[in-house]
């Protein structure tokens, strides 16, 4: 499998090699508590491409990985701390949780020691923007993301629609930036509910939307499990028949075994395993190594955060945070297991494919890998 296409900027750095050493690389992340669901299985890929590097020699031929870990309980108290720990540890770089909120506990952190630190999954387009220089994404962006789910679903001939979100989290407020494309294509907004993160009765909101005559053609959500499943059961107890577009967040084995409920729910996500893609040869290598097939694209988007990491160390030719740092903001067309990766003029948000998913007999049906429109991507959201 090659892991990076390169440019000419990225050959020509090939001039200065990465010393014999060891790249440490402190992980933060929530390997407990609700953010458990994407950062372990996230952790799994970052570990096998760093086995796969380090059996190869390590990065360029001759710096090793290794890890330093910590398990934050998806808390932003102790995400900061132990960024703080790893920053006295003397890290080159700093991994941070899958949500904005807690990876954002660490600004004063990762700002004062220089260290770049990336999120697992946080989509968030505000999170480098808030985080400033040394803070990177890994995922899709939020408003990348409800670009090419309300042009897909204004294509697919859906007119009117609710949404769903929680003001939260900035990521459960993605339906907001749904709403905002959807209306520029020309659809109507039928109305909008709150909810709050761990909500365990979704009935009043399911009983207000199956009351519309007519009902939305779709209701778009951001909510993640454990409030996905409760909200969607909600919806189809109480007649609610509208096409449900959800995101990311709802990529874990829990959608899939909902049965008829679940079926049918499109949702946008990092990537699919098309036939003879560097994806499906990710899978193979991952069932190999743990004796199963991943359950959800984190463990896709942790191996590419890894490749991320190792195309800037070697264009920077340094474990050196600051030269990894100023690498990583350069970094195009890094050859990922979900597909091409580029930060060059973004900011510390990656461009990178997205891939529309539905939901179809238990499994993963491709919908579509349309690249956003610009002209429809809305400007970040500042909460």
């Amino acid at each position: 499998m090659k892991h990076l296409i390169l440019t000419s900027a990225i050959v020509a750095a090939f001039a200065a090699p990465v010393g014999a050493e060891t790249l440490t690389i402190g992980t933060a992340t929530a390997q407990t508590g609700g953010l458990a669901y994407a950062d372990v299985p996230t952790m799994q890929g970052m570990k096998l491409a760093i086995d796969e590097i380090n059996a190869a020699g390590g990065i360029d031929g001759a710096t090793k990985i290794a890890l330093l870990e910590k398990d934050v309980r998806s808390d932003p108290a102790q995400t900061s701390i132990a960024a703080q720990e790893l920053a006295d540890a003397g890290v080159s770089v700093i991994v941070l949780p899958g949500d904005s909120d807690p990876a954002l506990a660490a600004i004063g952190v990762v700002s004062s020691a220089k260290i770049p630190a990336i999120s697992t999954v946080a989509s968030s387009p505000t999170l480098p923007q808030i985080g400033g220089d040394y803070m990177f994404s890994n995922f899709p962006g939020d408003n990348v993301q409800a670009a090419v789910s309300a042009k897909w679903a204004w294509d697919e001939g859906y007119k009117t629609a609710w949404i769903v979100y929680s003001p939260d989290t900035q990521y459960t407020t993605m339906p907001l930036y749904f709403r905002d494309v959807f209306k520029k294509l020309g659809g109507e907004m039928l109305g909008e509910s709150t909810n709050t993160i761990g909500q365990q009765d979704f009935s009043a909101i399911a009983t207000t939307i199956a009351a519309q005559d007519p009902q939305p053609d779709l209701v778009m959500t951001s909510a993640y499990e454990p409030d996905f499943p409760s909200m969607l059961i909600a919806l189809r107890a109480a007649g609610v028949t509208s096409q449900v577009i959800g995101s990311d967040g709802i990529d874990s084995p829990t959608t899939f075994s909902l049965g008829d409920v679940g079926e049918d729910v499109v949702f946008t996500t990092a990537g699919f395993a098309i036939k003879g893609s560097p994806l499906e040869a990710f899978d193979k290598a991952f069932e190999q190594k743990y004796g199963s097939a991943p359950e959800s694209i984190y463990s896709a988007v942790g191996y590419d955060l890894i490749k991320v990491i190792e195309a800037a160390v070697i264009v920077a030719g340094s474990t050196d945070p600051t030269k990894i740092r100023d690498a990583m903001a350069d970094l195009e067309n890094v050859q990922g297991a979900t597909g091409l990766i580029t930060y060059k003029g973004t900011n510390g948000m990656p461009v990178r494919q997205v891939s529309l998913i539905r939901v179809k007999d238990g499994g993963r049906e491709l919908v579509g890998q349309p690249s956003p429109d610009a002209n429809l991507i809305p400007a970040p959201r500042m909460q």
